[in-house]
């Protein structure tokens, strides 16, 4: 039984080393993004409705075939994680990938066009994976998510109290603008982009004199200090994810496991124990057996 698992297992790391170098290949990555590409530019043949119409067949025909090649890539990458499964879902770019074809067979998706393809139009971001720089920018947007965030609550926050101001001080003269919280929110979120400023400090000055210093400081404080916070973040992820792609990169291609030899899993040091006890266990039996012809050859010389 131990002798069939072994076997086993040395057949699915051979098999795992040999579609690892075919997916890791320039010819694999090649293909591939070629059928992204060319599902891209089907995408957007299918937006013109005459064309659309006249060539339904075939562009049908097309979609089952980049569908085809898409499953086939999953696949291949699933198989070259054979020896170890669990590394094919360490890496998200895997599952994304996973998760985009496997969409296409939900059988839930057949109703809902729109849906559908939406959902194929995220084949067109699996490009990120073969593209350094792009998966570098990526990755960065995931990292600032947090700062983001952070960034969202503190400007909603912001705007808020000065939509309030706003409303308390120009709701009366000015209702088109400032005649509700919503309109006042609404008006400064315009104001953010420095969007038609001039006219509303004017409008405002007619009001109060007071009105500049209530534009000045929320200009300075939304426009200026909050946007360059934002932009702040987004660079300081944008360093960390570059970081981490140099970090990848000099241990192998995106995805890859550790090395073998380095790293060797539960099942590698099993193989080792096993045959380090037979080792043992066969020069053991050889002591053994030498023992009484050793003994038959001392007797004579003992009389």
């Amino acid at each position: 039984m131990k002798f069939t698992l072994r076997v086993y297992a040395s057949r699915r790391r051979v098999l795992a080393g040999r579609v690892r170098a075919l997916t890791e290949s320039r010819g694999f990555t090649v293909v591939v993004m070629s059928a992204i590409l060319g599902n891209a530019v089907l995408l957007g043949l299918e937006t013109y409705s005459g064309f659309a119409e006249r060539w339904h067949a075939q562009l049908h025909f097309l979609e089952g075939g980049f569908l085809a090649v898409f499953t086939a890539e999953v696949v291949l990458r699933i198989l070259a994680h054979a020896d170890r499964p669990r590394f094919f879902f360490r890496n998200p770019w895997n599952v994304f990938d996973a998760a985009v074809v496997l969409c296409a067979f939900l059988p839930v998706l057949g109703d809902n066009t729109t849906l559908l393809r939406l959902l194929r139009l995220l084949r067109v971001l699996r490009t990120a994976r073969f593209l350094p720089q792009l998966r570098v920018i990526v990755t960065a947007l995931g990292k600032s998510a947090p700062g983001t965030i952070s960034f969202l609550v503190v400007g909603t926050l912001l705007l808020y109290v000065y939509a309030m101001v706003g409303w308390l001080c120009f709701a009366t003269a000015d209702p088109a603008h400032y005649g509700s919280i919503g309109r006042a929110a609404l008006t400064l979120f315009i104001l953010m982009t420095l969007d038609g400023l001039g006219e509303a400090v004017r409008a405002g000055l007619d009001i109060s004199p007071w009105s500049f210093a209530y534009y000045a400081s929320y200009v300075l404080l939304s426009s200026f200090l909050l946007v360059n916070l934002l932009i702040g973040v987004v660079i300081n992820s944008l360093d960390q994810a570059r970081d981490s792609e140099l970090e990848r990169g000099s241990q192998g291609e995106c995805g890859r496991e550790p090395d073998r030899d380095l790293a060797p899993d539960a099942a590698d040091i099993q193989d080792r124990i096993t045959a380090a006890r037979r080792a043992l266990d066969d020069a053991e039996r050889l002591v053994l057996e030498s023992l009484p012809r050793q003994k038959a050859r001392d007797a004579p010389t003992n009389r």
